[in-house]
């Protein structure tokens, strides 16, 4: 199955792509400009939104309105504005203290568990290996570290039972699965799909109604979509290279939107990087879990 084209190329580093009824479409970040996008689901225009910083991959819905954004060091609150204020649809109310020192490292992408808190992972601008962290933004702004050793952490999401958590640390080519229980505790880490060598490397992902997971393959000009059992069932082609993230969304829920990037490409090679896409797929996704705070 080949993607459709949906905008012109929008984005230099398209990332994030997140459908929630929450804010009423899609959302996507172009990540080094530091900007929020959104898709107008009546005409299709595309609207940016500044936060001034580096943006994550990582914009969720609050569940009582508004936006989260994970910047470059921070957790970020944002809630709805008022027709007219300040010409911005949302407006920051709250950010954490940068969870580390320095410029060196940057948030990337992450998502919230079923108990409503934000798990983001950082990774070194250098993707020095191992220097990493996944943390975690609790309901009260509180923040805690999970785990340590990570390079680039990507794609994550929770099945619709909440009884298994998908995760992607891109260098390993894997997509790992983890063990859900009381309190959305995380445990049992283990391989859950290899990608194969030279189609790409594993980058955002998301998961739809019957426990299948849907990759975006970095390099692979393609969204892999792999069932419950770990079996490649469909592969969706792009005629770009560099395909960032996907999520499933839409009126019915099976419309794939598909995020892709220019980075590091050269003047005029592949003209369409950076557009948005989509696939009709046949399968709605997992509704993108809130932030509760």
């Amino acid at each position: 199955m080949r993607a459709e084209q949906l905008t012109d190329p929008v984005t230099y580093h398209g990332e994030g792509a997140v459908w929630s009824d929450l804010w009423g479409g899609l959302k996507w970040v172009d990540m080094l400009a530091g900007d929020v996008l959104s898709l107008d689901p009546e005409d299709g225009a595309v609207s940016r939104m500044p936060v001034g910083s580096p943006v994550a991959a990582v914009v969720r819905p609050r569940r009582n309105g508004g936006l989260l954004v994970a910047t470059e060091r921070e957790f970020t609150l944002w809630r709805r504005n008022s027709e007219g204020d300040d010409g911005l649809p949302f407006t920051q109310e709250f950010a954490t203290p940068p969870l580390w020192p320095g410029r060196l490292s940057r948030f990337n992408d992450g998502g919230c568990d079923p108990e409503g808190r934000m798990l983001c992972g950082a990774m070194a601008y250098s993707a020095d290996e191992g220097s990493g962290v996944m943390y975690r933004m609790n309901v009260d702004g509180s923040t805690d570290e999970l785990w340590r050793d990570v390079t680039i952490s990507n794609g994550l999401g929770f099945t619709a039972s909440g009884t298994r958590m998908y995760y992607i640390d891109s260098p390993t080519n894997r997509v790992d699965v983890f063990d859900v229980g009381a309190g959305s505790s995380l445990s049992g880490r283990r391989p859950f799909v290899r990608i194969p060598e030279g189609a790409g490397t594993p980058d955002g992902l998301w998961v739809d109604a019957l426990d299948g997971v849907w990759v975006a393959l970095y390099g692979g000009s393609a969204v892999h979509h792999y069932d419950a059992s770990g079996s490649l069932a469909d592969v969706i082609e792009l005629p770009v290279s560099k395909v960032t993230s996907c999520c499933l969304g839409g009126p019915t829920g099976t419309t794939l939107y598909i995020t892709t990037s220019r980075e590091n490409l050269a003047a005029g090679a592949e003209p369409l990087a950076g557009s948005l896409f989509t696939a009709s797929v046949g399968v709605a996704g997992v509704a993108a879990l809130p932030f509760a705070g």
